[in-house]
């Protein structure tokens, strides 16, 4: 999965991009206590246990 992938998944979940600092982007949702950091590359693919790491702590379980 590409980094601009993820970012649409976690949209797609409700969640929305709160700060960004240079590369690293925190994005958070209502009633989702913590927020979620995504260190942003474009097009570059993500290490599967970072991709792992984020969806986990989103609550995410269905890439689609």
């Amino acid at each position: 999965m590409k980094f601009s992938e993820l970012i649409r998944l976690l949209e797609k979940n409700g969640f929305r991009l709160v700060k960004e600092k240079g590369s690293i982007r925190y994005y958070g949702k209502q009633g989702h206590d913590r927020l979620i950091r995504v260190d942003y590359h474009g097009s570059k693919e993500i290490p599967t246990g970072t991709c792992q790491a984020i969806l986990k702590a989103a609550g995410i379980k269905d890439r689609n």
